[in-house]
């Protein structure tokens, strides 16, 4: 074999750093896990409608979002399908696809193997940031600062299996979940490097994912009988999937986006991205998680009401979304969205009122504020609709 021949070999053993901006199919692929990961969510807090319930739910999708983001942050730097990378990013699906499994039960008999199967999930990503890094002392050196905030949190989660149940296990996920996803705050950020593009688009992908589940928990919320009532309430459910869908995807994102490509690369841009999209993002997925379990919810009680867990999950759960909207546009954009901050806190203040109404009645007072939000937005501001939607990106920029 020629010098050359070999050369190639040995880098495709390693791993390509990336170039283009376009979301590859390996890395959809890898995110068809996540959605069993969602779906498997809203399963552990539909199944217990408790607040122990939406507490476990949460945190579980804590845990799963930050292992996600990891691997976004990954792909920013090397090419997925390209060598060594791609032989590991299956091995780290398979794990995520058995910790998937686990969720509805890892508090309880599961607790050890969602356990292993997410260090393994997040070992895999350190050793391909490892690889990555090895030409490159800045990242190296960030490298090895997550991977000691990543063995705290997947020792932790060891540890609460390992210990038993109760109150003591809640409390280390809980441990295990902030100093994992805190380490990134103390870890030197200018050493990280990304694809703007990119990375934006694996958010905006994610959302779509997640606003996916909403529209799953209709159909399972409705498979007992299908009348003109069901029909009703499952029309006003998608109504606020649109809605919320419209709210990131028509402007925001758009924006967003360019704000981060704009931004220095480095240190301005790597921490735009750590606390714009890999921070709140998740409260917009845990929003949106929630929100999947009051429309489950409202779908298979449409003629009674939902009391108050189910309630705070639906009403609560949009109010968290928006919430996490404007602090998503305040911290890239520097705007303040008061609308939607006001949609939330009327959202939150009528929780006492909607939980003894008629669950359709209840979404229909949701799907009222939040398609007046919306409307208001769209004719109030045409004109920047317009600029931000079709003009240019250089213009734009000027």
């Amino acid at each position: 074999m020629s010098d050359e021949g070999s050369h190639r070999h040995r880098v495709s053993l390693t791993a390509v750093l990336r170039e283009g901006e376009q979301v590859t199919p390996l890395e959809l692929f890898f995110d068809l896990v996540f959605v069993l990961a969602l779906t498997q969510c809203t399963t552990l807090m539909s199944a217990s409608p408790s607040w122990e319930g939406l507490l476990k739910g949460v945190l579980v999708l804590g845990v799963l979002w930050w292992s996600w983001v990891g691997y976004a942050w990954l792909t920013s730097v090397v090419d997925p399908e390209e060598g060594l990378v791609r032989l590991v990013m299956f091995v780290a699906m398979a794990a995520f696809l058995v910790a998937a499994l686990c969720v509805p039960r890892a508090f309880g008999s599961e607790a050890l193997a969602f356990a292993l199967a997410y260090a393994v999930v997040r070992a895999a990503h350190i050793a391909l940031f490892l690889i990555a890094s090895r030409e490159d002392g800045e990242l190296r050196h960030s490298v090895l600062g997550l991977a000691v905030s990543t063995a705290v949190g997947a020792g932790l989660l060891l540890l609460a299996a390992l210990l038993g149940g109760g109150t003591l296990r809640l409390a280390l996920w809980g441990l295990a979940l902030v100093l994992d996803v805190g380490g990134p705050l103390v870890i030197e950020t200018a050493g990280w490097r990304l694809v703007p593009g990119h990375f934006a688009e694996r958010h905006g992908a994610i959302v779509i994912i997640a606003l996916g589940e909403s529209i799953v928990a209709i159909g399972v919320g409705a498979h007992e009988r299908i009348d003109l009532s069901i029909l009703g309430a499952a029309t006003l459910a998608l109504a606020v999937t649109a809605c919320l869908w419209w709210a990131y995807f028509d402007v925001t994102s758009i924006v967003a986006g360019r704000f981060l490509a704009r931004a220095t690369p480095g240190r301005e841009q790597n921490r735009i991205a750590r606390d714009s999209y890999s921070y709140l993002h998740f409260p917009m997925i845990a929003g949106i998680a929630m929100l999947a379990v009051g429309l489950k919810g409202t779908l298979a009680h449409v003629d009674g009401s939902l009391g108050i867990v189910s309630t705070t999950a639906l009403f609560g759960g949009a109010a968290l979304y928006l919430l996490a909207q404007v602090a998503f546009r305040l911290r890239t954009m520097h705007t303040l969205e008061y609308r939607r901050a006001l949609c939330a806190a009327v959202l939150l203040g009528l929780l006492p009122l909607a939980e003894h109404l008629p669950a359709v009645a209840a979404l229909s007072i949701l799907t009222g504020l939040l398609v007046a939000v919306i409307l208001y937005e769209a004719l109030r501001y045409a004109d920047v609709r317009e600029r931000v939607r079709h003009r240019p990106v250089e213009q734009e920029t000027a």
